[in-house]
Parts: C-alpha cells; sequence; structure tokens
C-alpha cells in the first residue's frame, strides 16, 4: 500500500502536475516514509540486494535438481576418418595402413545418486557402426542394456553433507535478503536525518541573516541618534558578516547533503525536496524474551551458526575417512553383441558382469593421519567454542537495543521542552536587544543556545528513528503491528513467471 501511494505520487508530480518539472522554486516536501519507500524500490542498493537474492534463489533450484535422475543422450553423428595409422598384424608386427572408416554412435544414459549411501547407479543402452570405405563393410557392435553401481565404503559420504548444508544456505539468504532491506531503511534514516540536520542549519541561518539585518537597520538609526557607540555599532556590523558566511557554508553542505541523498535514494537530482520531521513518534512496550526469540528465529545468525557446526563435525569427518581405508565397490551387468545389422544386435546378446572393488590402504605415514583428525578435532572444538560465544554476543546485542529504545522517551520530551525554551528566550532577547535593553553579547549567547538546542531536538528525534530501525533490523519482527517482517522480491517474481510460463 506504501508503495502503491509512493508511485501514485511520483506519477502526479511527473505527469498531472508540471509546475514540479517547470518551476525549480516549488519543492517535494517529503517524509521518512516517503523517503524510506524511494530506497526500497529506487536505490542501487536494493537493486543490488533483489539481484544477489535471485542468485541465491538459482543456486538452490540447481542444488534441488543435482540429485534428480538425469537422463543423457550422446554419441558421434558421423564420425569420419581418412589417415594412416599403425596397424598390429597377426605374427606382432606392425605395418601402417591407410584408414578410411565412416562411423556413428549413440549412448542413452540414466543416472541417479542416493545421497545417504553415497551410491552412484546408471542404466544404459548403446549401439555403434562402423563402414570400412576401402573395402565397403560394414559392422555393428552395442550394448542393448546395462545396469551398474559405484559405492564408496568406509569414504567421505560428500552428498550427505551436501544435502545438509545447501538448504541451510539458501535459508540464509532469504532472512538475510529482508535483513539487508531493512538495513537499506537504517541507512536512510542516518541520511535522512543528516539532511535534515543541514537542512535546520540552513534555515537557522536563514533566519539568523534576516534578525542581524534587521538588528543592523535599527542599530543605524540609533547611532544617527546617538544612542548606540561605534564599538557596538561596528560588532553589529561584524555579526551580519558571520551570518552571511554563515548561510553560504550552510548552502554548500545542503547542496553536498542533497546530492548525496538522492544519489543513495534513487531521486533525479533536479527534483527540489523539502524534509519534514518525523514527529509521528510511536511508543510502544517490548518484550525483552519476544525480542530475543524472534531475532534467534528471523535472523540470519541463527541458520549460520548451526551451518558452522555442521561443517565442523563434515571436516572432522572428512579428516577421519580419508586418513584410512578407503575402498569403492564397482559393478555392472548387461547384454552386448555384435553383427552385420542393426537389429542383429538385439538377436540373442551375450551377457557381460563386472565386479571389482578398488581399495586404498595406508601402510606407513608418519603420523599424518593421526594428526590429521587431531586437528580436525581441535577446530571443531574451537568452533564450538566461538559459535557459544558469538550466540551469546547476538543475544546480548539484541538486550542492548531494547533497553535503550526503552529509555528514549524521557530523552525525547526533555529535547522537546529544552528547544521550546531555547526559542522563547532568544525572541525575549531579540525584542530586549532591539529595545536597547539588551548586549549584542548576551543576544549572541542565547542565540546559540537556541541552535544548540534545536539540534539536540533534532538529533533526539534521530535516536529514536534510530533506535526503531535498528531493533526492526536486529529482530526482522515489527513489534508495532505484531508480525514478522517480509519483503517481496520484485526480480525474482520476473524470474519465475518466465520460468513457468
Amino acid at each position: 500500500m506504501r508503495t502503491f501511494f509512493l508511485v501514485l505520487f511520483t506519477g502526479l508530480a511527473v505527469s498531472v502536475n508540471p509546475v514540479f518539472s517547470q518551476n525549480d522554486s516549488i519543492k517535494n516536501s517529503l517524509s521518512l516514509d516517503d523517503v524510506i519507500d524511494l530506497a526500497l524500490t529506487h536505490s542501487p542498493s536494493s537493486k543490488y540486494v533483489q539481484n544477489q537474492n535471485v542468485n541465491y534463489f538459482w543456486r538452490y533450484r540447481n542444488f534441488k535438481t543435482r540429485f534428480r535422475p538425469q537422463l543423457t543422450l550422446s554419441g558421434d553423428l558421423p564420425n569420419y576418418t581418412h589417415t594412416t595409422q599403425p596397424i598390429t598384424q597377426p605374427d606382432g608386427s606392425i605395418e601402417f595402413k591407410q584408414v578410411s572408416n565412416l562411423a556413428a554412435s549413440a549412448n542413452v544414459s540414466l543416472n541417479q545418486s542416493i545421497p545417504k549411501l553415497g551410491t552412484n547407479i546408471w542404466a544404459s543402452t548403446s549401439a555403434h557402426g562402423i563402414r570400412n570405405l576401402n573395402k565397403n563393410e560394414i559392422g555393428y557392435s552395442g550394448s542393448p542394456f546395462v545396469i551398474g553401481f559405484s559405492q564408496p565404503l568406509f569414504a567421505y559420504n560428500w552428498m550427505k553433507w551436501y544435502r545438509k548444508t545447501e538448504p541451510m544456505i539458501y535459508d540464509e539468504a532469504q532472512k538475510r535478503f529482508v535483513q539487508q532491506i531493512e538495513e537499506i531503511a537504517l541507512n536512510t534514516t542516518y541520511r535522512y536525518f543528516n539532511y535534515l540536520m543541514v537542512q535546520t542549519n540552513y534555515k537557522l541561518a536563514e533566519n539568523n541573516l534576516k534578525n542581524s539585518q534587521d538588528n543592523l537597520r535599527i542599530s543605524q538609526t540609533k547611532k544617527e541618534l546617538g544612542q548606540i557607540s561605534d564599538n557596538d555599532y561596528s560588532r553589529i556590523e561584524l555579526s551580519v558578516l558571520n551570518a552571511q558566511k554563515a548561510l553560504n557554508q550552510a548552502n554548500m553542505d545542503l547542496k553536498n547533503t542533497d546530492f548525496e541523498l538522492k544519489r543513495y535514494v534513487g531521486l533525479e537530482q533536479s527534483m527540489q525536496i523539502d524534509l519534514n520531521i518525523p514527529l509521528d513518534i510511536r511508543f510502544f512496550d517490548i518484550d525483552l524474551d519476544l525480542a530475543v526469540q524472534k531475532a534467534r528465529e528471523n535472523r540470519q545468525e541463527t541458520s549460520l551458526y548451526q551451518r558452522r557446526l555442521i561443517n565442523a563435525d563434515r571436516e572432522l569427518a572428512q579428516a577421519k575417512n580419508s586418513t584410512g581405508l578407503s575402498t569403492t565397490l564397482r559393478g555392472s551387468f548387461g547384454l552386448s553383441n555384435s553383427a552385420e545389422t542393426f537389429l542383429g544386435i538385439y538377436d540373442q546378446p551375450e551377457r557381460d558382469r563386472m565386479l571389482r572393488i578398488s581399495l586404498s590402504i595406508p601402510i606407513l605415514d608418519w603420523g599424518r593421519s593421526a594428526s590429521t583428525v587431531k586437528l580436525a578435532e581441535s577446530e571443531r572444538e574451537l568452533t564450538i567454542y566461538n559459535v557459544n560465544k558469538d550466540i551469546e554476543e547476538f543475544d546480548r546485542s539484541i538486550i542492548v537495543q531494547v533497553e535503550q529504545f526503552g529509555l528514549l522517551k524521557d530523552q525525547l520530551r526533555t529535547a522537546d521542552e529544552a528547544d521550546k525554551v531555547a526559542e522563547n528566550g532568544y525572541q525575549i532577547a531579540l525584542r530586549k536587544f532591539q529595545n536597547g535593553e539588551l548586549s549584542i553579547t548576551d543576544l549572541n549567547i542565547a542565540l546559540q543556545e537556541r541552535e544548540q538546542a534545536k539540534r539536540d531536538y533534532i538529533r533526539s528525534i534521530q535516536s529514536y528513528w534510530v533506535a526503531y530501525y535498528r531493533l526492526r533490523v536486529l529482530t526482522l519482527f515489527d513489534f508495532e503491528k505484531g508480525h514478522n517482517i517480509t519483503y517481496g522480491n520484485p526480480m525474482l517474481e520476473d524470474e519465475t513467471r518466465k520460468l513457468f510460463f
């Protein structure tokens, strides 16, 4: 719904109301939600995250199809040879003969893996024909049916571990996608308030210059009446120059910040914007146990920690299985034949059988096998320790963020009151100065207090919204609405639509 209103707003700004594109003096007023929506839909960072998510989608689909039956057709059509080759004669001698053949072959095979056992089974049928062009003779051979298998014994089964870790990698990618989108919202919030602070400084500088120029005009009248000294008048003139310098600097800072925000969000640089202070602050209670629970459920770290432990077990299993007895059992059974005609291959074919055990036994390795296993065991223990430590730090970061969020209410209230008091104090000091009841020094003090209070108020609001979005990043849970945070990937939707339609 937010995206719909954003698109509607943009369309109206560009097409219905041409003033936005023709009159640079009219600015588009944007809220924090507006800017975040723009970043999530148009920013280069968002496009990169979507592309990355699509990459993991296809990686996972490739994994899903890897252990399904694979039917393959291969062959040579045709295979022409005209050359001189060494030919072994019946008496064992070798003579060079000119060979001219035209051959053709085809093979259809069906392969299937059994990941739990590490077994590969296959079935095939093949035919081969060759014509001797020198003698104009033709012959055929083939295997109407062959089935075979390959079974590692006491060996490392990479397929079993691959099936454990690959779904976890995809799960991490899905959670990382949501997390990265929320991080874009958080980074946009930082940039939004950076722009807002610079924009506030610019507006304060404008106001200060106007007030300084008014003070200078009043002081000119007082000087003509002899009611102000030359020293005080010079200081007022200097305040006008300083205000002009501050406005020039603020204008430069605003242009730089404007460029950076638009570049990150994906806005046209020619678009004139004015940011609103997000005062729709919503405080709500957060259950600490629920926050930790949701963080463990929704963040990629949970799957990552589990995968690190599984990888440690995998490395240990590989070390044990690769340093001891290694045996592979292979076998096949089928039918084969040769004939002068193609159909003759299938007429009373002969049986083919094969059974073979290949083994490798280390006899003397100078302790290499034992040290390899001990190293893998040590690294596994170290991984367990590091994972437990990372889990504690992860939980602690959630607890700290929830506690900090709960302390922001009083901070905001105090900053708001200080801003109002400082603004009122400056207006009183300004009137007193213009009436000759206050010195320029005291007026400058009131001005500095006003500007500092205004900046502190903006920073307090920034602290709330940064804490709000950081809490969303850390838990991927919307505590205000009470549900997990989810996002769709437009690029992935387009890819799947192409795949199925």
